[in-house]
């Protein structure tokens, strides 16, 4: 193994945390927000929510309960200007924006006991933080780093209630029909 291999491992395990972390401050925001069911349920929804937290200049376009002025977004002029040249980009899929490391996010949080799985509607799983999870959301919403991005969870965790995964999805269609129209697995910017 030579020092590029263990800084490549070193730069994945950094990206795989910073997902990690995301994901669970958005599920646990999801999971206290009346309107869910304490849970997020179904990984459309998961998907549809966290592009909408990974590009909050374009979630009040699509959430009409959300507002471009709203505080909790932490909007720059630069974020007004270009939506989608945002830090962690997405990929655009047959139902939409999507993430192929979803599968290894959740799997680590429900691994270290941080989310569990609930059922969901309709044969879906669905997702619950943990009292542990919890535990680390509270102290992470309170850093200087975490702090912006937990506000943004609830804001669209609160935009969202009542909305099914699909209905976003289908919102996310019709509002940025643009953005979405281009090939399958092209990076969103």
């Amino acid at each position: 193994m030579n020092r590029y291999d263990a800084l490549e491992r070193a730069l994945l395990r950094e990206d795989l945390a910073y997902h990690q972390a995301r994901v669970l401050l958005l599920v646990t925001a999801v999971a206290s927000t009346p309107g869910h069911q304490s849970k997020l349920d179904g990984l459309t929804k998961l998907a549809k929510l966290d592009f909408l937290v990974r590009y909050p200049a374009l979630a009040p376009q699509v959430l009409e309960d959300l507002q471009p002025a709203d505080a909790r977004l932490h909007l720059t002029p630069a974020d007004n200007a270009d939506p989608t040249d945002v830090e962690a980009p997405m990929t655009r899929y047959k139902y939409g924006p999507w993430d192929d490391k979803y599968y290894a996010v959740i799997g680590a949080l429900v691994g270290r006991g941080l989310l569990a799985y609930r059922r969901g509607r309709q044969g879906s799983v669905a997702l619950a933080p943990t009292p542990a999870g919890k535990r680390l959301t509270r102290d992470m919403s309170t850093s200087d780093e975490w702090a912006p991005i937990n506000d943004r969870c609830h804001a669209v965790a609160e935009a969202s209630a009542g909305l099914t995964g699909n209905a976003v999805k289908e919102r996310i269609y019709q509002r940025l029909a643009t953005l979405m129209d281009r090939p399958h697995r092209q990076v969103i910017r």
